[in-house]
């Protein structure tokens, strides 16, 4: 992994880490992510039990010595800001920051966000306040762990305007990206945005050359795929967005790459993009295997969080196999089977829980309790769930049965949906006593 590899990253020009401004993109809508997006923005969706997607790219920036960082948000940005305010805070002796930039209306424009570039444009004005050197543009929903150093570092070894962070995919993801070609120097000569065309798909295969570059099988059929990760000279941003253009991937960088150097920077680690249900319950799932490819358990590269200071969980005598235990749970006689449980989750005895993501609760039942008729906060005894996920503060009544067997891949009901063939409960739903999904 990298994080391993991290100790041997080419050493920078002193003073590169603070000359360069983090911008996480966090505000977008969400609409593949629905309905954990219908009261929350994507990088605030919780992962792994007790993180949120937006600790990836902050933790991956914080451990590669980036303390200046903005954050974008624009959808559903509440629950996020609260997060990020109460998870990271440096002390007053200290240059860093992390700070929340909501889209807002000014004298320039009253528009909300149109896109990447244009999120970026409309906070220019914040982000020339201070000598940056260079930017360095992220997405809020993907689970990576990337040495932002050695991306740095190419890019002001090779001379480049621009340099992109790319990820080897083979031919049959090739549909789901954005496509660039380079030849062994690096240099992105064509994009091609989620080709299917055969004869272009052929042509914008890695060379033998390259692919032996990075280390690679000559004879692999790879493509590289842009990952949403750019560095910016500072002139060359300014330069770039001296327009209308409204996203980075669609507009700016094939743009760029006519007209300026724009470099690859070939990244080979465990990388997802986790912006559907299917790849955001396939992620959390593939967490619990004996040896994940993304695993938390990383002392050199640790991923921070809100520090809830809960206590330790409870199990009273349950059966867990291949399953994620998050603080404050309280687990009496259940059976649980490759699950991830979030904070503060209620399972009563009885229940069964497979391939599961239980998000857990934002409270204890004593500390807000429900009406009288509704049941308690968590899963009731005796519940069978079934590749689900089961949404915040979720009261799911004795005896219910959750499962997609049988049922459309997708669906919309009152307090249900299906999507990708998962069920997801969505947050505060009430699930009656013996109800069957």
């Amino acid at each position: 992994m990298l994080a391993k590899a991290s100790m041997s990253t080419p050493a920078l020009p002193p003073g590169t880490t603070q000359r360069t401004l983090a911008i996480i993109m966090g505000g977008g809508a969400g609409t593949r992510l629905f309905p954990l997006t219908k009261d929350r923005s994507k990088p605030a969706v919780p992962l792994g039990g007790k993180y949120r997607i937006v600790d990836i790219p902050i933790s991956n920036c914080l451990n590669s010595g980036l303390r200046s960082i903005y954050v974008l948000t624009q959808f559903n940005s509440m629950s996020l800001h609260r997060h990020i305010q109460a998870s990271y805070k440096f002390d007053n002796f200290s240059r860093s920051f992390i700070d929340i930039l909501a889209a807002q209306q000014t004298p320039e424009g009253s528009q909300w966000y149109q896109g990447t570039a244009d999120a970026v444009r409309q906070n220019m004005r914040y982000f020339l306040e201070r000598p940056f050197d260079y930017y360095l543009i992220l997405s809020g929903d993907q689970l990576y762990r990337m040495d932002f150093r050695a991306l740095l570092h190419q890019h002001i070894e090779s001379g480049a305007d621009i340099t992109l962070a790319t990820k080897p995919v083979q031919r049959t993801q090739v549909s789901e990206f954005g496509i660039m070609q380079s030849g062994v120097d690096l240099r992105i000569t064509r994009f091609v945005e989620k080709p299917t065309d055969e004869s272009i798909m052929g042509e914008m295969k890695m060379t033998a050359d390259l692919l032996a570059a990075i280390d690679s099988d000559r004879e692999a059929e790879l493509y590289q795929a842009s990952m949403g990760i750019y560095v910016f000279n500072r002139d060359v941003l300014v330069s770039c967005l001296d327009n209308q253009l409204a996203d980075f991937g669609k507009h700016v960088i094939p743009q760029s790459i006519q007209e300026r150097h724009v470099n690859a920077f070939i990244f080979k680690g465990y990388w997802e993009d986790i912006g559907t249900v299917r790849a955001f319950y396939d992620a959390n799932l593939d967490l619990t295997d004996i040896v994940p490819e993304y695993s938390f358990f990383d002392a050199e590269w640790p991923v921070y969080t809100h520090p809830r200071f809960l206590p330790g969980s409870k199990i009273n005598g349950a059966t867990l196999r291949q399953a994620i235990i998050s603080d404050g749970c309280i687990i009496s006689d259940a059976h649980l089977e490759r699950s991830v449980v979030g904070i503060r989750s209620i399972i009563q005895s009885g229940a069964t829980i497979r391939n599961s993501i239980i998000m857990g609760a934002d409270y204890f039942e004593q500390d807000r309790p429900g009406t009288p008729e509704q049941p308690l906060i968590g899963v009731g005894r005796n519940c069978v769930i079934d590749r689900a996920i089961i949404d915040k503060n979720a009261r799911i009544a004795d005896g219910a049965v959750i499962t997609p067997e049988g049922k459309p891949s997708n669906l919309d009901s009152e307090n249900y949906f299906i999507r990708d063939g998962i069920v997801v409960v969505p947050k505060n739903a009430v699930i009656p006593a013996g109800f069957w999904i």
